[in-house]
């Protein structure tokens, strides 16, 4: 592989360095699972379209640059390490997107892509019922037609940005007589329809991180609907290999997350060296991260190339989301009892990333459902 960049690559990274060292907030913003938070968020993610880097893959006009991934690889790279805001619509811009690109009729595309480029269009996801968490194919939530509607009954839970979002993609069964995998619908639910109510929960910090939906006879248009009726479980498992795969964490979150963890580590290298492993620990994380950097510009290389991820998918999600606990947990045994009991500039963020760390393996389908994946799908071994 040449990792080597071209000129017009070396050119586009200075533009992006450029801007950002122009514009990223000199102030931090309140969480975005903060209404005040997420309304600051939002309005980034609206500027940072005006200047064509919020959704930089897609085409330039349904709200996008045009961009290719190595381009995505190379904003990912600077944007990090600017410590720049955390992107509050990745459900809308890395896993909708996507997926209406690919599934989308023309007037959908022109419909919902530009509005959610810009922000306008703020999206949550609805997969997950209280009897279907990485199980997806047990989902009980009813859409059944009626005409040129859809009538939704049932229940989301754990459903990402809910709580300030305006619409929903999710899956719904179409047939009530089917089974598992067969007889479901993608749908696009708009959030204030009638019939819809929304119910926070808070997650282990205590912000309102998602949300549970109901929904009693909510009526959604059939144009709506993304796919062809019956067919969503392919469509969604489009989706769920964009949140699995490369676009969902990029490699420069870890790698600017390494850097601090060995900043952080020789800063308290006197006493952090009474732990051998710790030292150990922290290698193995900026190891880790850089092989995750290695490993997606190979990806990038192979679909330039036309070859497409599939279930080796899964891989990735397993790879990133357990050296976010390494990372996280190697600095809270640099801090010691302090980082859970001191609240201060330092150890805040480390605090609030271990936390967020501990669903890595849960969300996006369960790291146990993600090891039978590879097992069956990509090494042929026997369903258990």
């Amino acid at each position: 592989m040449d990792l080597r960049y071209t000129p017009a690559q070396q050119a586009f990274r200075a533009e992006v360095r450029d801007w950002l060292r122009a514009n990223v907030p000199q102030a931090p913003f309140a969480s975005y699972d903060t209404r005040e938070g997420f309304e600051q968020h939002r309005q980034w993610e609206a500027k940072l379209s005006g200047a064509g880097f919020s959704s930089l893959t897609w085409p330039k006009d349904l709200g996008g640059r045009g961009s290719d991934l190595i381009e995505w690889l190379i904003f990912e790279e600077e944007y990090w390490s600017m410590d720049a805001p955390q992107r509050v619509n990745q459900n809308g811009i890395l896993l909708f997107g996507p997926t209406m690109m690919e599934f989308g009729t023309p007037e959908q595309k022109a419909r919902f892509l530009p509005r959610t480029a810009r922000c306008d269009d703020m999206w949550a996801q609805g997969w997950s019922e209280p009897n279907a968490g990485s199980d997806m194919a047990a989902i009980s939530s009813k859409a059944i037609r009626d005409g040129d509607h859809y009538v939704v009954n049932g229940q989301k839970i754990w459903s990402t940005r809910a709580v300030f979002a305006n619409w929903l993609f999710g899956l719904f069964r179409s047939d009530p007589n089917s089974f598992r995998h067969h007889g479901l619908t993608y749908l696009l639910v708009p959030l204030d329809a009638p019939g819809i109510t929304i119910r926070p929960i808070r997650a282990l910090n205590g912000k309102e991180a998602f949300a549970e939906i109901f929904f009693d006879d909510v009526r959604v248009p059939v144009q709506n609907r993304l796919g062809d009726e019956g067919q969503g479980w392919h469509v969604a498992m489009a989706t769920a290999g964009f949140e699995r795969g490369l676009l969902l964490r990029s490699p420069a979150r870890y790698q600017r997350t390494a850097q601090k963890l060995v900043q952080l580590y020789r800063k308290h290298q006197a006493t952090a060296d009474r732990d051998p492993g710790i030292r150990e620990a922290v290698n193995r994380a900026w190891m880790g991260a850089e092989a995750y950097t290695l490993a997606s510009y190979h990806t990038v290389a192979k679909l330039a190339r036309g070859v497409s991820i599939g279930a080796e998918a899964s891989t990735n999600k397993i790879f990133w989301s357990e050296l976010d606990l390494l990372l996280h947990e190697t600095a809270l045994r640099i801090l010691g009892a302090r980082a859970e009991l001191v609240d201060d500039a330092e150890t805040h963020d480390w605090l609030e990333g271990f936390l967020f760390a501990q669903a890595g393996p849960i969300y996006a389908g369960s790291n146990e459902i993600q090891r039978n994946i590879i097992a069956e799908r990509v090494l042929g071994m026997p369903k258990a």
